[in-house]
């Protein structure tokens, strides 16, 4: 996989996403669509080949992608 799997806005998404915030504080936060939220959260799992939420941000973790 190349550098950069997510687009900046998703990676905002789990950025707020680890800090424990509901997918409406993300959306409000961004100034987005809870939709567009769960939209971004879908699109990331799908690039990284997961099922859930969680699993996604452990990848994310293990690429170096997301901090905590």
């Amino acid at each position: 996989m190349s550098k950069d799997i997510l687009t900046k806005r998703e990676k905002e998404v789990f950025d707020l996403l680890v800090q424990n915030k509901t997918t409406k504080e993300i959306a409000e936060t961004l100034n987005i669509s809870e939709k567009t939220v769960r939209n971004h959260i879908s699109n990331a799992m799908q690039k990284l080949g997961v099922k859930g939420r969680a699993q996604a941000v452990v990848e994310l973790l293990k690429l170096g992608e997301l901090n905590i």
